[in-house]
């Protein structure tokens, strides 16, 4: 058996046309013309014959796929989305196919958020990404992050702190205060484990090094007076302490932070805020192959086999009394 011919698709373009009208006029074969510009024969005759015809260079076609333009009720779609997201258009794509069963490229859907004045032309964004390694709790309130967030808001200083459920990214508990004070930080500490204290205990708490959290003067046996510290002792919670100087370590109570800059404007109250951000807006981290997810339904599949089974008995003992 010979070997198998390669089909390989050639452009012509503008510069090939006019080479080949320039050497059919000095009387060059078609065969040598071909040969040299990679063409068949036929092309080379096809593109003489144009000329020969009407006298002007044939136009070459555009080359790949024509494009196709959106429909009225794609726009309206991918406008309702976004305004309910609030994200870009690469997750709007997911998104939309996962809710409505329909494929917009993102390419299609950034082009119409720029048309609307929804989207920024980001070159960093347009190079290749890295693969993402990430990293987190494999079960629901194994661990917590707590920070504190300088914000203004209606032209108002405030100081938000919140509660984020490391594996879900779920907001446990959180609150906008007008001082960063341990009280606080303990106060929302403690509504978290109130909530969901029936399910499991928290086992670790990842906080920086801020003196809400964290003693730094100690004495010679490495002993200070905390508060903080104490309750975490006394409650058997393990305190793990950010790197100084890093804030990647405690990175997704940073990038909630970011949400919060971004949209808490869109909502009467923080509550309001902090149930979109739990029950609503999909979470790029927690896409899976088959399916999309919101931090809240995270938290509750994500949770350990035991909990679980208490809900299921619980959930069973309620309708059993009912």
């Amino acid at each position: 058996m010979g070997k198998g011919r390669k089909n390989k698709v050639l452009k012509l373009t503008a510069a090939k046309v006019n080479y080949i009208i320039r050497e059919k006029t000095n009387n060059i074969s078609s065969k040598i013309i071909a040969e040299d510009m990679k063409v068949s024969i036929r092309t080379v005759n096809r593109v003489w014959g144009h000329w020969m015809k009407n006298k002007e260079p044939l136009a070459p076609k555009k080359f790949g796929r024509p494009k196709k333009s959106l429909g009225a009720s794609d726009v309206k779609l991918i406008l309702e989305i976004h305004k309910e997201q609030n994200l870009g258009a690469r997750r709007l794509e997911k998104i939309i196919e996962f809710k409505h069963g329909k494929h917009i490229p993102h390419n299609a859907i950034h082009k119409e958020l720029l048309s609307h004045g929804l989207a920024n032309v980001n070159h960093n964004k347009s190079k290749r990404r890295k693969p993402w390694i990430r990293y987190e709790r494999k079960h629901s309130l194994s661990m917590v992050h707590l920070d504190w967030h300088t914000s203004i808001h209606d032209g108002k200083k405030m100081y938000v702190c919140a509660v984020l459920d490391d594996s879900s990214r779920c907001i446990l508990a959180g609150g906008e205060f007008n001082a960063e004070t341990t009280d606080n930080a303990l106060q929302l500490l403690k509504e978290a484990m109130d909530r969901f204290g029936w399910l499991t205990s928290i086992e670790q708490v990842l906080t920086d090094r801020g003196t809400q959290f964290y003693a730094n003067k100690r004495d010679k046996n490495g002993d200070a007076d905390s508060r903080f510290e104490d309750f975490l002792e006394e409650n058997k919670i393990k305190h793990i302490k950010a790197r100084v100087k890093h804030p990647q370590t405690n990175g997704k109570l940073e990038k909630w932070n970011d949400t919060y800059e971004l949209n808490r404007f869109r909502f009467d109250n923080f509550g309001n805020f902090v149930n979109w951000y739990n029950t609503v807006r999909f979470h790029e981290s927690l896409y899976t192959k088959w399916y999309l997810q919101t931090q809240d339904i995270a938290f509750w599949s994500r949770l350990p086999e035991g909990c679980k089974l208490r809900m299921f008995l619980n959930r069973m003992e309620t309708e059993l009394n009912g």
